[in-house]
């Protein structure tokens, strides 16, 4: 059986069409991967900052507040792109925004906290956006039974672009560390690499990609901002109506925020428990996507055959086994199994959740459900980070206690999995289809 069949697509779908959508994820996981998690994080922190004991909190902060914008925009923002089929327009426009950002953040040397900060929630916010409307095309593209296969094709494809990113990087911090160059010279250089590789990989997306979609109102009709919000406002109106949808929302918010902590705060893990240097760090995270590469193409056809929530809950059990790892890990030969396991589950448990969500989502108003998706998913990355943050301050830098406390959103996003019922969830989008035309008001 080949890798990649044909009839994995919906009628009329090229795979160089495919290879298109899932090239965002290669050009878009490096923002994370260098960014967030490798780079730019500690270096905010000990040179931006200055090391001083407000550095962590302003970078948690920041990256709360970048959530918080999303999650009180995104939705809307989806229900706009469905009512004008415009998905593929904002997602060129939310990518310039996370390029321009990312490269803005070359800007930040030390005692710039104010320019760091406006580029850090500036890039992750569009780059959020996009991440949002790029999942939107995946139910255009996959047949209904082979979402969770094609979704991994994608995540896994997104990894080599984050270890392609992250190697070219650290290439470059070698060099300039061997040369005698500080941080203050090569993190800045990494910023315009990561930059520059999300941009040049992003246009396959823009060459390839098509908008299938048709606009949902007449040019008399109103599709400005206020018939998003109307539309949005008649979803959450209709939430009895998907309860299975709005169950996987809450699982959502429970394990992304523990997926969120290992993020932004794998790092800040291993350098203050396991006393990793920088070089060593990267290579930790290098090591992370190649299994979460392994680990989102090899799952998604597992989920294909045994179905999305037994798939997605395996996953949620394989990061629990990861955080009492991590916790009892006193040298690094088990903290870097722990971080095998953490990438497997990583690639695995993201593919299967945002195919997941497109199973449940109507079909007509997708990029408005991922949107809504979306929002979950921002929340958790406020609520992971800073509870783990809440509790080193309350433990006087317990960092072991803190990442036991992060194993319970995967127990709770275990519990609430079992109350989503995928094939009531399906027969419900399919109902809310035959209602999509219906005003708003109706």
């Amino acid at each position: 059986m080949p890798l990649f069949p044909q009839n994995a697509l919906k009628p009329g779908v090229r795979k160089t069409e495919v290879f298109g959508w899932a090239m965002y994820d290669f050009a878009n996981s490096g923002y994370t991967t260098v960014v967030l998690t490798a780079v730019f994080s500690a270096y905010f922190v000990g040179g931006v900052a200055g090391g001083e004991a407000w550095g962590t909190l302003a970078w948690t902060s920041a990256l709360a507040l970048s959530s918080l914008i999303v999650m009180l925009t995104m939705p809307a923002i989806g229900a706009y792109a469905d009512l004008r089929a415009a998905k593929k327009r904002l997602l060129v426009m939310s990518t310039l925004g996370c390029v321009v950002g990312t490269a803005a953040l070359a800007g930040a040397g030390p005692g710039d906290v104010a320019w760091a900060l406006v580029a850090i929630v500036v890039s992750n916010v569009f780059y959020t956006y996009g991440e949002s409307l790029i999942a939107a095309f995946l139910p255009e593209l996959a047949q209904d039974k082979r979402m969770g296969s094609v979704s991994g094709w994608g995540w896994a494809l997104g990894y080599l672009g984050g270890m392609l990113t992250l190697g070219t990087c650290l290439w470059y911090v070698i060099w300039a560390q061997g040369q005698g160059l500080p941080a203050s010279h090569f993190v800045p250089v990494t910023m315009l690499i990561t930059a520059s590789v999300f941009g040049a990989s992003a246009l396959f997306t823009f060459v390839l990609l098509k908008e299938r979609a048709r606009p949902q109102v007449r040019a008399s009709e109103q599709a400005g901002l206020r018939a998003s919000l109307a539309r949005l406002q008649r979803t959450w109106n209709e939430a009895r109506s998907f309860q299975d949808f709005t169950a996987l929302l809450a699982c959502s918010v429970a394990y992304q925020a523990g997926i969120a902590v290992v993020i932004a705060l794998a790092a800040v893990y291993a350098e203050q428990v396991l006393a990793f240097e920088q070089t060593e760090t990267m290579m930790l995270i290098f090591l992370v996507n190649i299994a979460a590469a392994l680990g989102a193409f090899a799952w998604g056809y597992v989920q294909d055959r045994i179905g999305h929530r037994p798939a997605l809950a395996i996953t949620l059990a394989g990061w629990i086994v990861m955080t009492v790892l991590a916790a009892l890990a006193t040298g690094p030969a088990l903290f870097w199994v722990a971080a095998v396991i953490a990438g497997l589950c990583m690639g695995s448990s993201q593919s299967a959740g945002r195919a997941l969500a497109g199973v449940l989502a109507p079909e007509l108003r997708r990029a408005e459900f991922y949107g809504l998706w979306m929002f979950a998913v921002r929340l958790s990355a406020i609520l992971g980070p800073m509870t783990y943050g809440l509790v080193t301050w309350l433990t006087d830098g317990n960092h072991r206690l803190a990442i036991m406390s992060t194993g319970l959103f995967f127990v709770a996003g275990l519990v609430l999995l079992a109350l989503v019922n995928v094939q009531r969830g399906m027969a419900a989008a399919a109902a809310a289809n035959d209602r999509a035309d219906a005003p708003a008001g109706a």
